[in-house]
């Protein structure tokens, strides 16, 4: 995804990316606590501090190997530890902790799309990096929504999906989860996720679209 750019746009991406992947952990665990888990609240892992979050291998060697060798930025931060063992109910529980990381996701293309018309407001040797900045926030975080949602464990479409399903066929669809990982670089590589997140983008670029015309529209009329 950021193959092509030079060393300037890299720094440019990296504060979206980090804010996105702490995000989503940060949500996670938060959900966690609230289905009775207190596990990252007692590790220090609700925290927005990225020192918190960082894998070595995950955080700074797999995305510096991806980016100099393939067409997209891969990789991870430590993820939020969780002691299921804390829910009255593991199966929900699960479930809404998956779906927090999406949804964290798509409030933070909100975010970044509102953040982008700022433009007009800073110094115009800001008006560049802004705009780049917010791309890289909005991209990075419509990229992680459609990888997340794939029905493939251990990804949170994976857990939503085995959330719903019965014991026998949860233990069939379980087998598949120590491949998971090796799956999803397939499709990356092959760019067979290419047209999902592209029809996804246009999805959400369309929400944003009436969403920060109507947000104007209301700011305009408490001028008035």
């Amino acid at each position: 995804m950021f193959g092509n750019f030079d060393f300037s746009y890299v720094l440019l991406a990296i504060p979206p990316v980090m804010l996105s992947l702490v995000m989503r952990e940060i949500a996670r665990g938060y959900v966690a606590y609230r289905c009775g888990d207190p596990t990252a609240l007692q590790f220090g892992r609700l925290t927005l501090n990225p020192m918190a979050h960082i894998d070595l291998i995950g955080t700074i060697i797999v995305p510096a190997l991806s980016l100099a060798l393939t067409p997209f930025v891969y990789g991870w931060v430590r993820p939020i530890p969780i002691n299921a063992r804390n829910f009255k109910n593991v199966r929900s529980a699960r479930r809404w902790i998956a779906v927090a990381g999406p949804v964290t996701n798509l409030i933070l293309v909100y975010f970044w799309a509102m953040l982008s018309f700022l433009g007009g407001a800073v110094p115009e040797a800001y008006v560049d990096p802004l705009t780049i900045m917010t791309q890289f926030g909005m991209t990075i975080n419509i990229v992680l929504i459609v990888i997340n949602l794939l029905p493939i464990l251990p990804l949170d479409g994976g857990v939503i999906l085995d959330s719903f399903l019965n014991a026998k066929w949860s233990m069939k669809f379980r087998q598949i989860e120590p491949y998971g990982t090796w799956i999803v670089l397939a499709l990356l590589l092959t760019g067979a996720l290419s047209g999902l997140i592209d029809l996804f983008s246009l999805m959400i670029g369309s929400s944003v679209s009436i969403f920060t015309a109507l947000i104007l529209a209301g700011i305009a009329d408490l001028v008035k």
